[in-house]
């Protein structure tokens, strides 16, 4: 892993000249996209590190929507707006997640998903726009914090007891006392809320909206993905505890998914509707690794992957329209096909891989959701049904309503887009719909 690591430590050199990172990093994931081309269960070992399927897919996503932000965040160059120090944290949280998905040591891990939260922290409030993204960094810090210091607890406890922390190595927890469900429920905590399920999302669309166009999309490319992954991680240890829970996260995944799409539906904000679609998305993840079954867990993997792509790319849409008009309000950017048509293309592109439609990696990872959460339980299928209906009502709500209609009589000129917000665009759909003929390596 020291030939991913070091090179992220040598960029940070580079600091004050913006194409010599972006060119590095994009470089550095394109040698790590090669890196992948045998059947191993865990390659790359080294002292606490090493790469399985899952970790590679999942640092690959890192250094891709990475290297997308640095292209997409082009202004704060232009403005001169503290842009060294925003590469140095931009490298810092890729190095931290870097970290986090090929640790192979629990302790590591607990250490490296905190560590994340600082940089993202230092993003919202130094290049955040209104004055609520203090409250905003405020949240998000005390959410994560208070319910990760159980995991910290339980983690001790699991090495007082198995005397390791490497993962797989640990014992299975068997027994059903009420001081195993205690530690069940400490372990999983800091995942769910991270992931976010309901009811512990309210930090999500706060943080979104009030991050800048970076920390925006790192979160919901990047950041959302650790919960799901450590619950991947760390449910190895509690499957017959799982069997036990598994119908209240199915259930609260199916009906908080379907209270978020309905939020979505009265949104005004551009920002906060996709903030909100991220939860109702998330919601399906968690049902599929909470039933931990093998389809289950291949297509919240896809799914993840998917989701991170398009809703990083609905972020880079969102931060462009307010780029040009100064503000996300949906009443305001109306009539967005007239005034910038050449863009029309993007949001239509990249909303109907939102709402899962073919050849979308959403569509292959919600069919496999699907089929693991009805062969669980066919009760099940109301909530899904609701779920896939609203997905794609407030997505065409968010389309139609920003693209149709009569544009704001004050604004009187402006580009359609750059060549490097093509590019970015580009780059964010072309994986999302090209993955989908190699779906060998992504369904585990």
């Amino acid at each position: 892993m020291l030939k991913l690591i070091l090179p992220l430590l040598m960029l940070m050199n580079f600091s004050s000249s913006w194409n010599v990172v972006q060119l590095g990093i994009m470089f550095v994931s394109f040698m790590f996209g090669l890196n992948c081309y045998h059947n191993f269960c865990v390659y790359s070992l080294g002292f606490m590190f090493g790469v399985d399927y899952m970790s590679y897919i999942m640092i690959y996503l890192s250094l891709w929507i990475m290297s997308l932000i640095i292209l997409s965040s082009q202004k704060i160059k232009n403005l001169n707006n503290f842009y060294s120090s925003f590469i140095t944290v931009n490298l810092l949280l890729v190095l931290s997640l870097v970290v986090t998905f090929s640790s192979m040591d629990y302790l590591l891990f607990y250490i490296s998903f905190e560590m994340s939260l600082i940089p993202t922290l230092i993003l919202i409030l130094g290049w955040g726009y209104q004055p609520e993204r203090i409250q905003a960094g405020i949240y998000m810090l005390f959410y994560t914090l208070a319910f990760s210091l159980p995991l910290l607890g339980s983690l001790l406890v699991l090495f007082y007891m198995s005397g390791s922390l490497t993962m797989n190595l640990g014992q299975s927890v068997y027994e059903s006392g009420y001081m195993e469900v205690i530690w069940y429920f400490a372990m999983i905590w800091a995942f769910l809320v991270k992931l976010p399920m309901y009811m512990f999302h309210l930090w999500l669309p706060k943080a979104h909206v009030e991050a800048p166009v970076a920390g925006s999309m790192i979160l919901a490319g990047v950041l959302l993905k650790l919960g799901g992954y450590g619950l991947i991680r760390v449910l190895i240890m509690f499957q017959s505890m799982n069997n036990k829970f598994c119908w209240l996260w199915v259930s609260l995944g199916l009906v908080g998914g379907s209270f978020i799409s309905l939020m979505c539906l009265r949104q005004v904000d551009m920002k906060s509707l996709i903030a909100y679609s991220s939860v109702a998305h998330m919601s399906l993840v968690l049902c599929g690794v909470m039933i931990f079954s093998w389809w289950g867990l291949s297509g919240g993997v896809v799914v993840m992957v998917g989701h991170g792509l398009c809703s990083s790319g609905l972020f880079c849409l969102a931060n462009i329209v307010y780029e040009r008009l100064g503000s996300r309000s949906l009443l305001i950017s109306k009539g967005l096909l007239s005034f910038m048509p050449s863009m029309g293309l993007w949001w239509f592109l990249l909303s109907v891989s939102n709402m899962a439609s073919p050849p979308s990696l959403n569509l292959l990872g919600e069919i496999s959701l699907i089929t693991s959460v009805v062969s669980w339980s066919s009760v099940s299928m109301m909530g899904l049904s609701l779920l896939s209906f609203f997905s794609a009502a407030y997505t065409l709500y968010m389309y139609s309503l920003s693209q149709h209609g009569l544009f704001y009589n004050c604004l009187y000129a402006c580009c359609s887009g750059k060549v490097q917000e093509y590019l970015s665009l580009f780059l964010h759909w072309l994986p999302l719909n090209v993955l989908i003929l190699n779906t060998n390596l992504l369904m585990m």
